[in-house]
């Protein structure tokens, strides 16, 4: 996969915040969820092949969300509220107008939320495994909510040791499938990615989460994808998403990992129904319509490449000052300043895609 950019930005609360920006084309951005650390992801054998199958054909943004990874802590539990003007300031920081956004496990809640606030920067929404209700918030049988407290207790007591057998049960529940390397690894992502009481922290905040009424009034169009045997967050509540949505496609796949697996038949088959819901519905980011000549389409096309004005000059056959000239015309037509600018509209309105002629 490309090289990743890591760059830092301040949330409204003065939190500071990792994110990372990787590949070109139209953008597609993760928010963020339990667990992830944005250096340590692109070694691992669980996270790698999301990012290198996420990463083709688009520009990828993702980032570590407040007590995790690389971004700092905050001194009280977080709120989706806290989470929702985490993602705002990332997009902000990344420069995106118009975006499809991706919602893993409780990413699906902050994606969700994110989309009813701002409709007009969402063009697409892509949930997976996730849920609308935190445990506290579902109708649990006695033995089920004993259960969510002893998950507390165990983060409590042995998230930060060496020792991985405490972390081992979260890692069953994510990749119950996982063969031993898999595992390991993952056990090594909880160890890393956050300490035992910013863990606890999240995980309590999370069991209050319920966005029910706001999945309700998402306009954009969206596809929700949950594995029927997933162990971690039950089927049921995947389908509870979609059927809130309106006009949600809900996608079944067979398998029983949280995080599916790339040997696994059920990861390829999620990867092709993402790329075939963007390529029909993330086109949308081209908006608004760009008013060019078929002379400055072309020139926006290898400026999106990130060709200078020399070799934009042999590309067309133009003189450097003639190509100057164009591309400052064209800047006046997008509204822009600068070429770093110009080139993030025109790869948003899907410029910059196809391999340039040799």
């Amino acid at each position: 996969m490309p090289s990743q950019t890591i760059r830092f930005c301040q949330a409204r609360d003065g939190v500071r915040l990792a994110y990372a920006v990787e590949g070109q084309g139209l953008p597609l951005v993760r928010a963020a969820h339990f667990l992830t650390h944005l250096e340590f992801d692109i070694e691992t054998p669980v996270w790698r092949p999301w990012l290198q199958e996420l990463n083709r054909g688009h520009q990828l943004v993702r980032y570590d969300g407040r007590n995790c990874g690389l971004s700092d802590s905050s001194a009280t539990e977080p709120t989706l509220d806290d989470w929702v003007a985490d993602l705002e300031a990332v997009v902000d920081a990344a420069g995106l107008e118009r975006f499809t956004l991706l919602g893993c496990s409780q990413g699906c809640a902050i994606s969700i939320a994110y989309a009813v606030r701002h409709p007009e920067r969402v063009s697409a929404l892509v949930l997976f495994g996730g849920y609308l209700r935190g445990i506290a918030r579902r109708e649990l049988a006695p033995e089920q909510l004993r259960e969510a407290r002893l998950m507390l207790d165990l983060v409590e007591l042995g998230w930060g040791r060496e020792n991985p057998a405490f972390r081992q049960v979260y890692t069953s529940l994510f990749i119950p499938g996982g063969t031993l390397e898999q595992m390991e690894w993952f056990n090594e992502l909880e160890r890393r990615s956050t300490t035992p009481a910013n863990a606890l922290r999240t995980l309590r905040a999370l069991s209050d989460l319920d966005v029910s009424d706001q999945a309700r009034q998402v306009q954009c169009p969206t596809l929700v994808l949950h594995a029927r045997g997933d162990a971690r967050v039950p089927f049921e509540e995947g389908r509870r998403v979609a059927g809130a949505i309106p006009g949600a496609q809900f996608v079944p796949l067979e398998g029983r990992n949280h995080v599916l697996l790339q040997d696994e038949p059920a990861f390829a088959q999620c990867m092709e129904q993402i790329r075939d819901f963007m390529a029909r519905h993330g086109q949308d980011q081209a908006a608004p319509r760009l008013d060019l000549t078929p002379r400055e389409h072309e020139l926006l096309e290898l400026l999106a490449h990130g060709l200078d004005n020399l070799q934009i000059a042999a590309h067309l056959g133009l003189a450097e000052k003639t190509v100057r000239n164009k591309v400052s015309a064209v800047f006046d037509k997008l509204q822009v300043e600068t070429r770093a600018q110009a080139i993030v509209k025109a790869r948003m309105a899907g410029y910059g895609l196809k391999a340039l002629p040799r």
